[in-house]
């Protein structure tokens, strides 16, 4: 299974969302700046995971919640947790 998150720089406003087998140990990775894209912006918190049953639909999952509508409906859940 392959999962789609989102999540959220606890010192700046950004998002990020990507995909990954094992959202513990990616969670990991970016709070320790092991992953170029998000380093300069740890720490984070998961804001939002969803289960795919493969990779394409997890692309395709990833690539929605990437769009700039989508974007928005995940900084109102931040804000609202």
């Amino acid at each position: 299974m392959i999962w789609v998150y989102a999540i959220s720089s606890l010192n700046h406003n950004y998002i990020y969302v990507g995909m990954t087998v094992n959202i513990d140990e990616r969670l990991h990775r970016h709070n320790n700046g092991r992953e170029r894209s998000t380093k300069f912006y740890a720490p984070f918190e998961l804001i939002y995971s969803e289960p795919c049953r493969d990779r394409l639909e997890a692309r395709n999952r990833e690539k929605y919640w990437k769009s700039g509508v989508c974007k928005e409906k995940l900084r109102k859940l931040r804000n609202t947790t």
